[in-house]
């Protein structure tokens, strides 16, 4: 990213209810693709918003639809950037770790899925406020 200056292109704020996720990725592919991303990218990148989102239903608001999710689209550079708040109490990033994929049981690979299909990942610390916010990066090309 190299101090270029992020570009956002849309936000989202939806409920947190697992049917609002058929809208998050048929937005979050189009925007892919109109930015420049193959068809296999911007599909990577809708399995990586779909994992977090389904991260932040299940384990930071433990399924509670009337929460909020929002979501940031945003271009900087050759990369497509995604981040991802919520407004749960502030997780312990250090806890967060994909287990290994030879690891079989049901669950617990979206971390693992969503560092494997994007470039970067970090946790970011709101500046107005709780919660977190999943910052993932794709390049584009």
């Amino acid at each position: 990213m190299n101090g270029e200056k992020e570009e956002l292109l849309f936000q989202l704020r939806f409920s947190s209810s697992p049917d609002r996720l058929k809208m998050v990725r048929a937005l979050v592919g189009e925007a892919g693709r109109i930015c420049g991303l193959s068809e296999a990218d911007a599909n990577d990148l809708v399995i990586a918003v779909n994992e977090a989102c389904q991260n932040v239903i299940c384990h930071a608001y433990g399924g509670d639809p009337r929460e909020v999710i929002v979501l940031e689209f945003l271009r900087c550079g050759d990369s497509v950037v995604i981040k991802l708040r919520d407004f749960a109490p502030s997780v312990e990033v250090e806890k967060i770790k994909p287990r290994d994929i030879d690891d079989i049981r049901p669950g617990g690979l979206g971390t693992h899925f969503i560092g494997e299909v994007m470039d970067e990942t970090a946790f970011m610390s709101p500046r107005d406020g709780g919660g977190n916010i999943l910052r993932m990066v794709k390049k584009i090309g």
